[in-house]
């Protein structure tokens, strides 16, 4: 990888980081007293979603922060479980990106197995 790519994916990484620590700070989480019982449903819904979109902030600012350690060390571009070479155009959509998009969907296909898998304590009940 080349010092201009490089930097492009520095500054591209650096300016998403401000996006989303600014997001960060612009979501207060509200919580106020209630008698009616729909209004209190409602702002626990609407307390539920600032929570994830923060949690969902949080991780996608960890994995910025994390590519620009690679940056830093080097390792940018090479992909963390087989050592390849991470494509450019998979870098340019997703530059904090750790893996190579074979490896992605390996790691993703093992994260939704369990998921697919019968629980045998289910099946001794019927």
């Amino acid at each position: 990888m080349t010092k201009t790519e490089t930097n492009v994916f520095r500054k591209t990484l650096e300016a998403k980081q401000n996006e989303l620590q600014n997001a960060n700070r612009a979501q207060p989480i509200e919580m106020e007293a209630t008698s009616d019982d729909l209004d209190r449903i409602q702002q626990a819904s609407d307390r539920d979603y600032a929570i994830g979109s923060l949690e969902r902030n949080f991780s996608r600012l960890r994995e910025v922060g994390e590519a620009l350690r690679r940056l830093d060390a080097g390792t940018f571009g090479v992909c963390a479980s087989c050592e390849e070479d991470i494509s450019p155009k998979r870098l340019a959509a997703v530059p904090s990106a750790p893996f190579c998009i074979v490896c992605q969907e390996a790691a993703d296909n093992e994260r939704m197995a369990p998921s697919l898998e019968l629980d045998d304590s289910l099946l001794a009940t019927v």
